[in-house]
């Protein structure tokens, strides 16, 4: 039982921080929480529903490349149509979270103007088959999830470490100011920064989908992502892998426990606000964040 607990947990909190790493990213050059993130996740979700079911019945694994694309795609142009003229004129970081709000709340209502809060599910991955480990009965999707995560998370650290946009985006994350200095055009730097995170974002939102469903407020999911990411520390990307597969955990953990008669499971969401007000309160920074000027 707490075999199978760990290996759900890890499947979910792996998904958190696909999710979670997309905030940290923008959040560690630009210093700004982008709330429309959520809406990100949800159109990748649309989009693996629109390819797989609705237009071109393509197997997963095209239509999950196809949603991260997509994506990405869309996760650029919020930035350049939201975000980008507020970066040049210096706008203060609240601004652009202001922003960032307006478009999740526009994205969400206008699927809810043109595809309807019916819920759509994806077709099953593997045909759900499980597979024992362990004496544990694990689904073959949440293993696939966890994997791919895992791989994807592990490219996006070598870019970062060992390729020049690579360490062009941790040298702005310091200072964007003499990075430009550098020669590097902020512009495309910001752009590409947003094309990863979007990416990662329509991932999680494919495997959220496959695993649940698809519908225009699954968004609000990335809260929990979200909490991962302060876990962890904004703006620190191994802090918000750590973060999600705590949180992943955690979640797990106390949807299989009982006291006396409560199940505590109905309390999960409850459990998992109460971490990020503690830490807010005692740890703001997160596990491996560094001190800033403000977090929004």
């Amino acid at each position: 039982m707490i075999l199978q607990t760990i290996i759900t947990g890890l499947s979910i909190g792996s998904i958190y921080a696909l999710m979670a790493v997309g905030y940290s990213l923008i959040f560690s050059v630009l210093n700004f929480s982008n709330f429309a993130h959520g809406a990100i996740i949800t159109l990748g979700a649309y989009i693996a529903w629109a390819v797989m079911v609705h237009w071109l019945h393509l197997p997963f694994l095209p239509a999950l490349l196809v949603s991260i694309a997509g994506a990405g795609v869309l996760a650029f142009l919020n930035e350049r149509i939201a975000y980008s003229t507020l970066r040049r004129r210096r706008a203060p970081s609240l601004y652009l979270m202001i922003s960032a709000m307006g478009v999740a709340i526009a994205l969400q209502n206008l699927l809810y103007a043109t595809i309807g809060a019916k819920l759509y599910a994806l077709p099953p991955v593997f045909a759900q088959d499980s597979i024992a480990v362990g004496g544990a009965v694990v689904s073959r999707m949440d293993l696939f999830a966890f994997g791919f995560s895992v791989v994807a998370i592990a490219i996006l650290h070598f870019m970062l470490n060992y390729t020049k946009v690579g360490m062009a985006i941790r040298a702005a994350s310091y200072d964007m100011e003499m990075v430009s200095v550098l020669g590097v055009n902020l512009d495309v730097l910001v752009g590409v920064l947003f094309l990863i995170a979007g990416g990662l974002g329509g991932m999680a939102g494919v495997f959220m989908g496959v695993k649940y469903m698809v519908y225009p407020s699954m968004g609000w999911i990335t809260n929990k992502a979200y909490i991962g990411a302060v876990i962890g520390g904004l703006g620190s990307l191994p802090g918000a892998v750590v973060g999600g597969i705590l949180l992943g955990l955690i979640e797990a953990l106390v949807s299989v426990t009982n006291i006396g008669p409560v199940a505590l499971s109905l309390y999960r969401d409850v459990f998992s606000f109460s971490i990020l007000v503690l830490l807010l309160i005692f740890r703001p920074t997160g596990l491996f964040g560094r001190e800033v000027e403000e977090k929004l």
